[in-house]
């Protein structure tokens, strides 16, 4: 699970991370409100309007605008809210902007300059250890220096038995070329972002960028945080965080339904029960010649109307062709697997792609009968290879 930038940051605030403080407005009004409150609090006329979208990359889309006066904070913020905003993350139609974040400018000038850094917390899954990435190379284009300039990003390995260590975050101040009192910031900077981060089972915290100051304190002008869903169950207070209007509405629809759907970009559909059996179920699909339209796992309990309901959901994509339904019948007999199908199919009307179904385990013979004397537009195979070979060859008919 994703969530804003500004309320990443208030989770930061509330381990010890300094941050850039900011409001959030839906409206221009109350974006003009927020900068007069943050004048009053900071001296300042200057803010950041900052449009809040579950993607990076906003800077680059015109999602990100310095305004040194209220009539330019309204201008701004008029420009930004309900513009689509397209950046390297989002898809090509760009995601929608409900609300921005009008935020304290802490680039000010004083005696010493700013300096912009990078830094990123998450799971290196190979070597199951947390890991801290970080760079002197903070900002817009950390893409381009990860790509031609390698040497310049740091990664600092956790022993997971341990945690993380004072002289590793020493060392990272050190390597990002700290002295003094930004020295030791950066110290606690770091002890505080690894905190908040297993504390909240995170699976991503990145920070870009993390901000020296002119007066050496080191703060967190963005956030980037996603969640471990299987974790969320220990954290409602952060599920709740959930912005649902950030999310594709087909994958919103398939949670509320208790299914296990991801929209892939291919034309045949699956429906499978079990994870595992899903992978290998698009991976068949490919090697086949076709193309996985999603990947969805109805789980154990395939009734009609979990059946109907995984059907639907599958053909909102215009794209799908074809569907593969792969059920393994365990603790789920494949005759009641096949009865839900044909009363789903009967249910919804005309389906106008063809229906591939390979159903094996318990009663699998009384669920092929099912299928075959339906009378209905579902095919029965047998092995899975075939299936696959079965949905192509249909695709390519049509």
């Amino acid at each position: 699970m994703n969530i804003h930038e500004y309320q990443g940051k208030e989770i930061l605030k509330g381990f010890g991370v300094a941050i850039q403080e900011g409001i959030v407005a839906e409206t221009p009004e109350q974006a003009v409100a927020a900068a007069k409150e943050l004048k009053a609090k900071y001296n300042s006329d200057w803010v950041v309007v900052k449009a809040q979208i579950h993607a990076g990359g906003r800077g680059k889309g015109g999602g990100v605008k310095l305004a040194k006066n209220l009539d330019e904070v309204k201008e701004k913020a008029t420009a930004i809210i309900g513009m689509q905003l397209i950046t390297p993350q989002t898809k090509k139609e760009g995601k929608k902007v409900n609300k921005v974040l009008i935020a304290q400018d802490v680039y000010y000038p004083g005696a010493n300059p700013t300096k912009e850094f990078y830094m990123s917390v998450l799971l290196d899954r190979a070597k199951g250890r947390n890991t801290i990435i970080y760079s002197t190379e903070g900002g817009m284009n950390i893409e381009e220096v990860a790509e031609h300039t390698p040497d310049k990003i740091w990664k600092e390995e956790i022993d997971p038995r341990v945690g993380l260590q004072g002289f590793q975050a020493r060392k990272i101040a050190f390597n990002l070329g700290l002295s003094g009192n930004a020295f030791k910031e950066m110290v606690k900077f770091v002890t505080a972002l690894y905190k908040a981060y297993i504390t909240i089972d995170a699976s991503l915290f990145e920070i870009n960028p993390v901000l020296k100051t002119s007066d050496d304190k080191i703060i967190a002008v963005d956030s980037k945080v996603s969640f471990d869903d299987n974790g969320l169950i220990r954290h409602p207070d952060y599920e709740a965080l959930r912005d649902i209007t950030e999310e594709d509405p087909t994958e919103v629809e398939a949670r509320e339904a208790e299914l296990n759907y991801v929209k892939l970009d291919g034309n045949v559909g699956c429906m499978v029960n079990g994870a595992g059996l899903a992978m290998a179920t698009m991976d068949i699909i490919k090697l086949s010649g076709g193309e996985p339209a999603n990947f969805l796992d109805v789980g154990g309990t395939a009734n009609a109307e979990r059946v109907e309901k995984a059907f639907r959901i599958i053909l909102r994509d215009k794209n799908v062709k074809a569907i593969l339904v792969n059920i393994f019948g365990g603790i789920v007999r494949c005759d009641r697997v096949a009865q839900g199908i044909v009363d789903a199919y009967k249910n919804m009307g005309t389906i106008n792609v063809p229906i591939i179904v390979r159903l094996q385990g318990t009663n699998a013979e009384a669920a092929k009968k099912i299928i075959d004397e339906s009378g209905l537009k579902v095919f029965s195979a047998i092995q899975l290879h075939e299936a696959a070979e079965l949905v192509n060859k249909l695709i390519k008919g049509n």
